[in-house]
């Protein structure tokens, strides 16, 4: 049987409730970064998913989100170092161009967003998949930050941010139990910086690289947030 081919960089998915510090967590780590919710599909896309009840968009939907494109662009990522991205306003919910995104002869790159799980067994079938990741933490502690960032950078009305912020707060352990069950391990942030640590040094040693199963024991300790 012959042997599959190489691939020369591979991927860590990291997903995590709306919040939960993906983005910053993500440059923190020193590697090339792709944001997943650049997929998402345009305000106009007739397959968008309803809040139940409403005629509302629900954003937090995998429905919402380009599946496809995404996995695309991360083997493109893997394969040749490059790929187009699109870039999207949330504000408008619509995309306004397009870029290239470029790692190089990186063997490591992050690719975050949250419906990164829903995408890492794909990545795993395609041989693409270094680690997959889930930030947790508290409820509250994640309803402030986002409620925070999105006031900020005005990406819809405060008062669909509020009901938003919410709702999320309320389902944030299920959707944690979700992303977990999807393949992605939960985790703090210095966990997960830890993985990441280790994901890039099995890349550096040579060879193939050393992929974690999600679940498995963390190179570094873990501080785990308290329940609520």
């Amino acid at each position: 049987m012959s042997s599959p081919p190489h691939i020369p960089t591979r991927v860590v998915l990291l997903c995590g409730p709306s919040g939960s510090g993906k983005s910053s967590l993500a440059v923190r780590s020193g590697l090339p970064v792709l944001a997943l919710d650049d997929f998402y599909k345009e305000g106009d896309d007739p397959s968008l998913p309803r809040v139940p009840g409403t005629e509302a968009t629900d954003w937090d939907a995998p429905g919402s989100w380009d599946a496809e494109a995404a996995v695309a662009a991360v083997a493109a990522l893997c394969r040749t170092g490059r790929t187009e991205v699109p870039l999207y306003d949330l504000a408008s919910s619509s995309r306004t161009g397009s870029r290239t995104l470029k790692v190089g002869r990186t063997p490591l790159f992050v690719a975050e967003g949250i419906f990164a799980a829903d995408i890492v067994e794909r990545c795993r079938e395609l041989g693409l998949l270094a680690d997959a990741l889930c930030l947790r933490g508290r409820p509250f502690t994640t309803f402030r930050r986002r409620l925070l960032r999105d006031l900020r950078e005005g990406r819809k009305s405060p008062a669909v941010l509020v009901r938003r912020g919410w709702r999320l707060m309320r389902a944030e352990r299920g959707i944690v139990a979700r992303q977990s069950a999807l393949g992605a391990h939960p985790c703090a942030k210095d966990e997960a910086l830890g993985r990441l640590a280790a994901a890039a040094a099995g890349h550096r040693a040579g060879g193939r690289p050393r992929t974690r199963v999600p679940g498995a024991t963390a190179p570094a300790k873990s501080q785990q947030p308290q329940p609520r």
